[in-house]
Formats: C-alpha cells, structure tokens, sequence
C-alpha cells in the first residue's frame, strides 16, 4: 500500500477548519491560516503543519476521507454481497464529500497540474485500496492489481460526474456508478468465458512435444 501522509490529529483539525475557506481562497495558506484562527490554534503555525505547502493540504484532505469512509463504512450490514458493498462504500464516500464539494473541486484541479501527477496517483491508488479495505477484499493474487486499477477508473470518473451532478441525493451520479460498475462485471464475465475457451483449446503439437 502506498505510503500515507503524515497522521497528527492538528494536521486534521488544520484542515477541518480550512474547509470553509477553500471554495474562496482555494487550497493555499490564507485559507489555512484562517482555518487555523477560526479553531483557536496559531496561525503562523500553518508552514509548520503542511512544509510542503498545497500538496500536502490535499493529501492530508483526502487522506482524512478515507479514514472517515473506512470508519462509516463499519456500519454496513455484514451479509451484503462483496459488489453491493463496494457501491455503498463509494455512495458514503459521496455522501460525506458532499458538503465539501467544491474544496473537492478545486483540490482535482490542482492535482490535474502536470508536476502534481504523481501525488494525484498516489491520492487515488490510496483511495481505491480504502474502498476494496472497506468493502472486506482481502485478495492478495493477481486479481489484486486488476480489480483495483478497474475501480480506479470507475471511481475517478464517478466523481468527475458527481461534480457536476445537482440531483437530489447525487441520484444521477449513483445511477452512472451502478452502469460503471455492471459494465465492469460484464466485462470480468467476458474474459472468464474467453479464458476458459482458450484453456480448452487443443494445444499446438510443438507445445506439446516440448512440454514432454
């Protein structure tokens, strides 16, 4: 698992109450100072708190969220399917952004930067492992890699629609994830058909022979 922030409960509580300030400053230190005065803790101590500035505010936001997520996630009903649960982890992660969006908002725009490409990766790779954690993966095969690299791209563009969703309980954005996600499992359906075909295939004499 990729390596997370640094975890200090002022670092979360740093960015708890810059939250309110970022649709109008944005992800910077006047939003983090004033987050910082409105809890009653030190101003100047923003520098110390994020050394790496922007960035870091953005990893510690996300970062904050999928420890949320992960902890909601608990109350789930334990006889759910492993897919019903990994859409309810995501409907709750939707949920809990959603008074926050537009900090969301501009935190993807700055991680779309080109220099930020390898910290937006990071973001997300950390996320969708929360996600599968959440939901009670605990594969450790091949299946691993693949099974997260597709949620990432169903979870990345769930939330570029969730941006731009104004419907009542982001019920348009939950109804794209349910198409995302039953597309993906036809797809898994597909290349299990084909790989059980190949396997029955009769093998190439040359294939044979050098197997004897």
């Amino acid at each position: 698992m990729i390596q997370p922030p640094e975890r200090l409960e002022d670092r979360d509580k740093a960015i708890e109450a810059m939250l309110p300030h970022v649709p109008f400053d944005g992800w910077t230190l006047r939003a983090l100072r004033a987050g910082l005065r409105d809890a009653g803790m030190p101003a100047d101590e923003a520098d110390l708190l994020f050394p790496l500035g922007t960035v870091d505010m953005i990893e510690t936001f996300c970062d904050l969220a999928d420890r949320r997520m992960e902890e909601a996630a608990k109350d789930l009903p334990p006889d759910m399917r492993l897919p019903d649960r990994v859409r309810a982890v995501i409907a709750l992660r939707l949920e809990q952004s959603r008074p926050h969006k537009e900090a969301v908002r501009r935190a993807i725009a700055v991680l779309a930067l080109p220099q930020n490409a390898r910290a937006a990766a990071s973001c997300t790779a950390r996320t969708v492992d929360s996600i599968w954690h959440a939901a009670g993966d605990r594969s450790a095969d091949f299946a691993w890699y693949t099974k997260r690299a597709q949620l990432a791209a169903i979870y990345t563009a769930t939330v570029l629609y969730w941006l731009r969703d104004t419907s009542e309980g982001d019920a348009d954005t939950l109804a794209f994830l349910d198409r995302r996600l039953a597309g993906s499992a036809r797809l898994r359906k597909l290349r299990n058909r084909f790989d059980d075909m190949v396997a029955k295939l009769p093998r190439p004499k040359m294939l044979r022979a050098q197997e004897s």
